[in-house]
């Protein structure tokens, strides 16, 4: 079972003021091209993993995101660390029908 749960919502700045939608999809990518356990949510993305994994795919968007040429990006991350195991289902299962 995966120690972190990070939940990360990227707010691209956009030259000449774009739109940020392209932005965002590149940053999503990225989680997907990782492989690690994921989901994405109207305002946020969030991560399920081992917190060095994380962080690096955390670094790896924002590269991606320059890149992409946005010229700066702002990120804000929550982060959910439980030594002993934590998961997205079991944070949330008795919320489901």
């Amino acid at each position: 079972m995966a120690s972190t749960l990070l939940s990360i919502q990227v707010i691209p700045k956009t030259p000449g003021g774009e739109d940020s939608i392209p932005y965002v999809d590149t940053a999503i990518e990225v989680i997907q091209r990782s492989g690690v356990k994921h989901q994405v949510n109207a305002l946020e993305t969030t991560m399920e993993g081992e917190l060095p994994e994380l962080l690096e795919i955390v670094k790896e968007m924002q590269e991606a995101l320059i890149e992409a040429g946005c010229p700066s990006v702002i990120s804000q991350i929550k982060i959910a660390h439980y030594p002993g195991g934590i998961s997205m289902d079991g944070l949330t299962e008795k919320y489901r029908p």
